[in-house]
């Protein structure tokens, strides 16, 4: 029998984790835009870790859709198509709206406290501006949707599908009016789940993915050459 090592060196696992999160709020927050070349030399400086830490967790962005590698070229942040990010939409809210009947039907009342928890957090970060905390809030606020359901086949999904539209949410959010619809359409789904009320919670998550798709949308259709 062949002896395996199966230790694994939980401080380097941590800090690969750390690098992977700062990387992604990096793309989340627009730091790093699509198709903006990502030099590892130039990241490990940034982040302060070695190229190890990096590539692992390069590799790992590039499994989830955030970033792309180019033969000769290397990494790049991701580029959306029109054609993609209306699939993406439309699958999302098919996801949430489940997601959001499932925790009006299933989720405890310790989950919806943290899920008002969360609807606070948000429309306070909104006021101070779109940046890391807004991001951060929502991304809190989709994590007491996904926990409240209950379903862990329905989180890995989303989380899928939220990891690559974190690479539009920035572009969404900052439209003219729309993060103040956007507190007003989560204080709907947070309503709806805490009055048990699984048809209108569907419905109110997919409307607030139908609006933040058109806002997305929109942006692409202008702002996307060919």
């Amino acid at each position: 029998m062949v002896d395996v090592e199966l230790h694994v060196a939980r401080q380097n696992a941590s800090l690969r984790v750390q690098v992977e999160e700062r990387l992604r709020q990096a793309i989340a927050t627009g730091k790093f835009k699509p198709g903006q070349r990502l030099v590892e030399r130039e990241l490990c400086e940034m982040i302060g870790v070695g190229r190890t830490s990096v590539r692992e967790a390069l590799r790992q962005l590039e499994a989830e859709g955030l970033i792309t590698s180019f033969p000769h070229k290397g990494p790049v942040v991701s580029i959306i198509t029109y054609e993609e990010a209306a699939q993406l939409y439309t699958v999302r809210a098919l996801l949430e709206g489940f997601a959001g009947q499932q925790f009006a039907e299933n989720g405890t009342a310790e989950d919806i406290a943290t899920l008002q928890d969360a609807v606070r957090e948000f429309e306070a970060s909104a006021e101070s501006g779109v940046g890391h905390r807004l991001i951060a809030a929502k991304n809190a606020f989709y994590d007491c949707l996904m926990d409240g359901s209950k379903n862990v086949f329905v989180r890995q999904m989303l989380t899928s599908l939220h990891n690559r539209i974190n690479l539009l949410r920035m572009t969404s959010m900052t439209q003219p009016g729309r993060l103040k619809h956007s507190i007003a359409e989560i204080k709907e789904i947070a309503e709806a789940i805490q009055n048990r009320n699984g048809p209108r919670a569907a419905a109110a998550c997919k409307h607030h993915i139908d609006m933040a798709a058109k806002v997305a949308l929109e942006y692409l259709r202008n702002n996307t050459s060919g």
